[in-house]
């Protein structure tokens, strides 16, 4: 089996598969050690990189140019590898339900290129038992080889943040695991090479996998709670960043904030854990319904900017309303699972214009996952309402009160949706606009 000091002294090659959010900056770090072969499917993805250029945000140029990265589309290529990490997305479809395509294709394109004594790491969310019970068999149907015996598995959750720049992959520390004890000695010694925080040995590979998809199925349950509470809050009238910041004073309050909750891991992890969950037999509550209120959550906004806009004397209908951000996060170009677009939809169904602005997402990704034609902010003129949606740093210094007066133009109140709490309502209230946040 492939050993760690063939990888270290390049007698033996990584390949990572997949060079999204997740594939890219591990590639580059591992770049750094090592040279490394990038597998994509995507040509103009490769293109780009291959010109330096990476339009996820996460590497630079000069990032890009600091390692040593061989980029191919070429899956034939891949036997020249024998440690392959996989860093493709798994998302949910429709229904809710794991949509295990990329992961399954992933392992297919591996195994039919698979060199006996290779190690094939897996890093993409997947619920427990997706490495050993359904990707060892493709690798296995696909090679004619033996999984234990030819090749050899492992796992180790990716804990990528996008727009993250603090909390970097060397700075995390990584959690590993494979079949045996051999081969989790080698997977963590390589982890170990660009991996400065260190790494955790999981017992097993389904301990690994269950320990990713709780990580973010906590942080969506709190999050969820702070949504319930600001309903609860709205319907008192008590300002829920108030309470938060009282009770922020306690040493041990967690301190989460209301919001969207979208994007590629807190909004679709838990789901594959329930979808697991439901497979055996229990049926997950608690989890399910902290699904349930934040995916509500946009509809909840755009609810709650109609009332605003009848409270301003506002005709709803033909309203001109402009939504500030469409990703799923600040500062990160992803569209990904975004819940601004469930505010947006809500809004049309009330007969409202509704414009969308935003600065970091693609224009033609916008208009092919959504439909959206992205709005030029010169161009835009008078509108009845502004939803700050998503905090991006260019929205910060730009988008004051007396600006976003100037938005609204002089005729009749205006209406200020400030998602997550940036102004101050006083601040807003002062202009003559109306106010209302999460």
């Amino acid at each position: 089996m492939v050993t760690f000091e063939a990888i270290r002294s390049s007698r033996a090659r990584i390949a990572i598969i997949g060079l999204g959010y997740v594939g890219l900056p591990l590639a580059a770090a591992f770049g750094r050690a090592v040279e490394v072969l990038g597998f994509d499917i995507s040509a103009k993805k490769i293109a780009e990189l291959k010109q330096g250029r990476d339009l996820t945000g996460e590497m630079s140029a000069a990032d890009l140019a600091a390692t040593r990265i061989d980029y191919t589309l070429d899956a034939a290529r891949l036997r020249e590898a024998q440690f392959f990490i996989v860093t493709v997305p798994t998302p949910i479809d429709s229904h809710n339900s794991p949509d295990l395509t990329p992961v399954i294709a992933a392992s297919r394109t591996i195994g039919q290129n698979l060199s006996p004594g290779s190690i094939i790491v897996y890093e993409s969310t997947v619920y427990p038992g997706v490495t050993e019970d359904v990707c060892v068999p493709i690798l296995e149907k696909e090679s004619g080889l033996r999984c234990g015996v030819d090749f050899k598995v492992g796992y180790s959750p990716e804990r990528i943040n996008p727009g993250d720049k603090v909390h970097t992959i060397d700075k995390i520390t990584k959690v590993v695991s494979g079949q045996d004890e051999e081969t989790l000695e080698t997977v963590a010694r390589v982890y170990e090479m660009v991996v400065q925080a260190g790494v955790h040995r999981a017992p097993s590979i389904k301990v690994a996998e269950a320990a990713k998809v709780i990580e973010n199925t906590q942080r969506d349950l709190n999050i969820a709670l702070m949504n319930e509470l600001a309903i609860i809050f709205n319907k008192m009238g008590i300002s829920t960043r108030d309470v938060l910041e009282a009770a922020g004073t306690k040493w041990n309050f967690l301190k989460f904030t209301p919001g969207l909750v979208g994007g590629h891991c807190i909004g679709v992890d838990p789901y594959y854990l329930t979808f697991k969950a439901e497979e055996i037999g229990y049926n997950p509550q608690v989890i399910l319904a902290g699904r349930r209120i934040n995916d509500s959550m946009g509809k909840y906004v755009a609810e709650m900017t109609v009332k605003k806009l009848i409270q301003a004397d506002k005709a709803v209908k033909g309203c001109r309303v402009l939504v500030l951000g469409l990703t799923f996060k600040e500062n990160v170009p992803d569209i990904r699972n975004s819940k601004v677009v469930d505010v947006v939809n809500e809004l049309l169904e009330y007969g409202i214009d509704v414009l969308v602005h935003d600065p970091v997402a693609s224009p033609e990704e916008a208009k092919h996952e959504y439909g959206i034609e992205l709005a030029d902010l010169e161009t835009v003129g008078a509108v009845d309402a502004v939803i700050l949606a998503v905090v991006h740093d260019a929205y910060r210094q730009r988008f004051t009160p007396a600006v976003l007066k100037g938005l609204c133009g002089d005729e009749g109140c205006g209406v200020v949706v400030d998602v997550k709490s940036l102004l101050a309502r006083e601040a807003v209230e002062e202009e003559g606009l109306q106010y209302w946040s999460l």
